[in-house]
């Protein structure tokens, strides 16, 4: 199933532009992700916090001005879209590129303008920096196993959620088998292409990637495939191979064509029991 999902100046929530001109990304400086896009790259480095006190001060600002709206950790919060991996303030080093939003706004998502100080930013952006964008949370307890489902319950969600596309007897027979580990598999189903073999199972096939249009104010359209697009930016590689990044302006229109967009929709749906109870289900068809 194929679904576009349009994205500009008039439709999309979650991706909005910003009061910048239309203009190509420049590169990344030192430390951000190695190049814009992100994708297969694991290049998140843990920045050094150079100034304690500035962080310190920082948190104050963020946690009067912004958490409310984007989280007390940057991953989001009431309306506002997560900046923990936002291309713009990956790419930022001392508030040079976070300041000129904080102090236009965006008053088409509500986001009002804040009158701070070259100092208040650059206290602001060493706190946004402090988090390990690709780190681990110590405190979560691995469980010792995923299979504690009923397979009979997960059954009866695969045939209402997933049978539309899919098929125990078609392209899903004999998954047990090909992904015998029951973590890998559950990722599978969910993200279909989010493994990459783990628990000595095969590799499972990857989906076709998600392709995007961008029209440019002056309505010039470039095509290729999606390397990376969030609140600040899109990035993507042309058929010829050309990598092209460009800042989201007023005017600009991004359509995505995702081949997972349906699994996507659907992960907003499932609590935990229903998970492990179509993992319980999947494991059984050898």
């Amino acid at each position: 199933m194929k679904r576009a999902r349009t994205i500009g100046f008039l439709v999309a929530s979650w991706l909005v532009p910003l009061a910048l001109a239309a203009q190509q990304a420049p590169a990344p400086g030192p430390g951000g992700r190695g190049r814009i896009g992100g994708i297969g790259i694991g290049a998140y480095p843990q920045r050094t916090v150079d100034d304690p006190a500035a962080v310190e001060r920082g948190k104050a600002a963020y946690s009067t001005n912004c958490a409310f709206c984007h989280g007390a950790d940057t991953r989001g919060g009431d309306g506002g879209p997560s900046l923990l991996r936002s291309s713009l303030v990956l790419d930022d080093q001392n508030g040079e590129l976070i300041g000129p939003v904080i102090r236009s706004g965006r008053s088409d998502r509500g986001m009002p303008s804040f009158a701070m100080t070259a100092e208040q930013i650059s206290d602001l952006a060493a706190f946004m920096h402090s988090f390990r964008v690709a780190g681990y949370d110590s405190s979560r307890q691995r469980p010792e196993s995923v299979l504690v489902g009923d397979a009979t319950a997960g059954a009866a969600i695969f045939a209402k959620t997933c049978a539309s596309c899919h098929s125990a007897t078609g392209d899903l027979q004999g998954i047990g088998a090909r992904i015998p580990d029951p973590r890998t598999l559950q990722q599978t189903w969910l993200m279909p292409g989010s493994t990459a073999g783990r628990g000595g199972g095969p590799r499972p096939a990857r989906p076709r990637p998600p392709s995007v249009t961008v029209t440019l104010p002056s309505g010039q359209k470039v095509d290729g495939q999606l390397e990376r697009v969030d609140d600040f930016a899109v990035s993507l590689k042309t058929a010829d191979g050309t990598r092209r990044s460009f800042r989201i302006a007023p005017g600009m229109q991004v359509v995505v064509a995702d081949p997972l967009q349906p699994h996507k929709d659907l992960l907003k749906s499932y609590n935990d029991a229903d998970i492990h109870n179509v993992t319980a289900y999947l494991i059984t068809l050898k």
